[in-house]
């Protein structure tokens, strides 16, 4: 489990201070992503349940004796996400449900029920930086910030509003991704498979630490699906005993599972051939992936959980971390370029049209050397100085004073001057000059 003095000490791993990222919080965002019916929700709330007694525990401890090597952990926080749930099995400290009425959206937008999933998570992603704010300021009291995503996979991973919430909350704090696996279903080749690309494509996109939450295996263990993914043959004997959508009788208990008949009838089949080249590409996947094993009922396999989710933090603040500030700060760079070539055309276009510049091909050198000297009319402009008059002079405010106190006499009949010798004074025809000399 990450702790403050190990938050810290990734802080100041993950790069200098004069990163233009916010410092890295003690808490680690995980995301519960999974196919419908996989135990996402029962997931999330028994991880939250699971580190509220872990800070129980703690707590008699901390009264009797603290230190500062031995920091305290903290209940999670949760969010939900899915505005179309009835009942949760946890109390989310943030709820969709709080904000937006699925069914009323259903009804306005006359929409069905994916749409109006999706549509109430665009409503809520308008004030998610609300939102946001708030998981910031947890962030530094908890250790674990959960999201609990909807229902229907795709409206979160591949909608606009599933980026956005993604792509903030990476930036906030450290988050890693738990792909939930409903494990007594994945025995049959073709659902392994489906939920191995599903996670890759996951992994690929958000570029997120990701974790394989082999759930429910108090029903069936997942030491099976261990062994597809680090053995290929195993996985190639496994389709050869038949259909790659049938359930395989990976341990013998398996009601309703094909038997091994021994005579390869599933090795000819189209179903059978892709699912081989697949596991095939998947190698290099399986090799650099963490799984890990849970039951949400029981609590086994929490522990393991909480040991991944801290390795997962420790490898965003070494490589997904440095990645996006190299990102923004080339987004800095580029957007200071864009300022500094809007400024060099407002210049060239101020000499070409202002009364004090050089025509082309005249004297006072070339066309390079005009574009490259610095037009003070545009500097007065950008520092906020004196008033100008425009042709590149400025002028003190008396003197500006002054002129149009003249301007004026020169209207009435009078015409104005400015005095060969003057320092600022006007000279008017009749002899006299304004101001009096003193």
């Amino acid at each position: 489990m990450a702790t403050p003095s190990s938050s810290s000490s990734s802080a100041a791993a993950a790069g200098p201070s004069s990163s233009t990222l916010p410092p890295v919080p003690r808490a680690t965002s995980v995301l519960v992503i999974g196919m419908a019916g996989s135990g996402k929700s029962t997931f999330a709330g028994a991880l939250s349940d699971y580190v509220s007694q872990q800070a129980a525990q703690q707590q008699p401890a901390a009264a009797a004796e603290v230190t500062e090597e031995t920091p305290q952990s903290s209940p999670a926080y949760i969010v939900n996400l899915d505005p179309a749930v009835n009942s949760l099995n946890y109390e989310p400290s943030v709820d969709i449900r709080d904000t937006i009425d699925y069914k009323r959206v259903m009804e306005e937008y006359n929409l069905g029920p994916n749409g109006g999933i999706l549509t109430s998570l665009n409503l809520f992603t308008t004030k998610f930086d609300q939102v946001l704010g708030i998981l910031e300021r947890r962030a530094a009291e908890v250790d674990q910030i959960i999201l609990d995503t909807p229902g229907q996979i795709e409206i979160f991973t591949w909608s606009a509003s599933g980026t956005i919430i993604t792509d903030s909350l990476a930036s906030a704090m450290p988050t890693c991704v738990a792909y939930v696996v409903d494990t007594p279903k994945t025995t049959a080749p073709a659902t392994f498979m489906s939920n191995m690309l599903y996670a890759c494509s996951i992994m690929y996109k958000t570029k997120l630490p990701l974790i394989l939450v082999f759930n429910k295996i108090d029903m069936q263990t997942h030491d099976f699906a261990l062994e597809w993914m680090s053995d290929f043959e195993t996985f190639q004997a496994a389709l050869q005993k038949g259909n790659a959508t049938d359930n395989v009788d990976v341990a013998g208990n398996l009601s309703g599972a094909r038997k091994s008949t021994g005579d390869g009838s599933g090795s000819g089949s189209y179903m059978n051939s892709l699912m081989n080249s697949m596991a095939l590409v998947l190698d290099e996947f399986y090799n650099n992936i963490r799984a890990v094993g849970v039951s949400s009922t029981t609590h086994e396999g929490m522990s393991d959980v909480l040991s991944t989710i801290s390795a997962a933090r420790q490898e965003y603040l070494t490589e997904y971390r440095p990645e996006l500030e190299r990102l923004r700060q080339s987004r800095v760079e580029k957007e200071n370029a864009r300022k500094k070539e809007e400024v060099r055309r407002m210049m060239k276009d101020l000499r070409v049209g202002g009364k004090g510049g050089n025509p082309a091909g005249g004297s006072g050198g070339s066309r390079a050397e005009d574009e490259d000297k610095e037009d003070p009319r545009v500097t007065a402009m950008m520092r906020g100085e004196e008033d100008y008059d425009g042709n590149g002079t400025l002028l003190d405010p008396d003197e500006e004073e002054y002129m149009g106190q003249g301007a004026a006499q020169g209207q009435a009949g009078q015409p104005v001057r400015r005095g060969p010798g003057a320092t600022g004074g006007i000279s008017i025809d009749d002899g006299t000059q304004w101001p009096p000399a003193a």
